[in-house]
């Protein structure tokens, strides 16, 4: 009989199934907390309770691409859902949350606001900047945002103003400001160093905002935690040494710190692992010549083995 006992017990029986779905399994979207993101989903809820008043607390939570800022907002948007009023049939969004578009003018931010309150309403303001229009816009959501009992505004990839022109992005952070008086809720906002900087840049703005950082991972105890539970719940029928000294270095290595790397890399071993017949991971399999990694990650991995041999001939 297989021994499991390296996995939690509610993922053992996972384990025994078939191959095929043993992956599918793997590549499924899943939360996994870790404590930066389970100290932002904290503040998240503090903020969301906060009584009303004239200045409302707000929050930037920016870090590089793939740091987790966008699956951490979702995962609060799914904590506190939409609701529906049958006996008044008033909807409820307690969280509203709208990724910017590309380019985003004031006309196609009140475009995207009013598509996330189901008003419909994107196509016309998106492709109009006439006053008139947009004024109608901004009417409209700030009518709907009171009536759906709106308490929080979360704004993804804020960073996207930057494609705009200097007079677009003073228009949309005044439109921020203008937001966060006028509504008085608490407003947050998600995207990279350069959106702070940008940010920064206004001064009665950027004093209402706390700012919180997602930092690379470095090889610490959280680190070794994180890599302690996907050994856990991944369903391989042999332990695997994602712990290991050797093999936490590795990962960073080739991932950089970063969160979304780290997972895709993992994801790619445990499919390996399966695939081969292995079923674990050892640091062996983090220095495989045709293992797929992201470009970065592969430069990383060329470099390294391009000093291992220098070291070699060296000697």
């Amino acid at each position: 009989m297989t021994d499991l006992t390296h996995l939690a017990e509610g993922y053992r029986e996972r384990a025994l199934r078939p191959d095929t779905e043993r992956i599918a399994w793997i590549r499924q979207d899943r939360w996994l907390g870790f404590p930066k993101a389970e100290t932002v989903r904290t503040t998240l809820q503090t903020m969301l309770d906060y009584p009303t008043r004239t200045r409302m607390p707000c929050l930037l939570v920016y870090g590089q691409t793939g740091m987790g800022k966008t699956r951490i907002v979702e995962r609060f948007g799914a904590e506190n859902p939409r609701g529906f009023d049958d006996s008044t049939g008033v909807a409820s969004i307690p969280v509203v949350t709208v990724q910017l578009p590309p380019q985003p003018t004031e006309g196609e931010f009140y475009g995207e606001l009013l598509e996330a309150l189901g008003a419909g309403y994107s196509g016309r303001v998106a492709w109009s900047e006439g006053r008139t229009e947009v004024g109608r816009a901004r009417h409209l959501a700030r009518r709907l945002m009171t009536q759906v009992g709106a308490r929080m505004l979360i704004l993804d990839e804020i960073n996207h103003m930057l494609a705009c022109t200097a007079r677009q992005q003073r228009i949309f952070l005044n439109t921020l400001r203008y937001l966060a008086n006028d509504l008085r809720i608490p407003i947050v906002c998600t995207g990279n160093h350069e959106a702070r900087a940008a940010l920064l840049t206004d001064a009665a703005l950027a004093e209402r905002f706390d700012a919180v950082e997602l930092t690379r991972w470095q090889d610490d105890e959280p680190l070794k935690l994180l890599l302690m539970t996907m050994s856990a719940i991944l369903p391989l029928r042999a332990s695997s040494e994602l712990t290991d000294e050797r093999c936490r270095q590795a990962i960073l290595d080739l991932s950089d710190g970063n969160t979304g790397r780290i997972f895709r890399l993992v994801e790619t071993l445990a499919v390996r692992a399966i695939e081969t017949g292995a079923e674990h991971i050892t640091v062996r399999d983090l220095d495989a010549a045709d293992l797929i990694l992201p470009s970065v990650s592969m430069k990383t991995l060329a470099r390294r083995r391009g000093q291992a041999r220098a070291d070699a001939a060296s000697v």
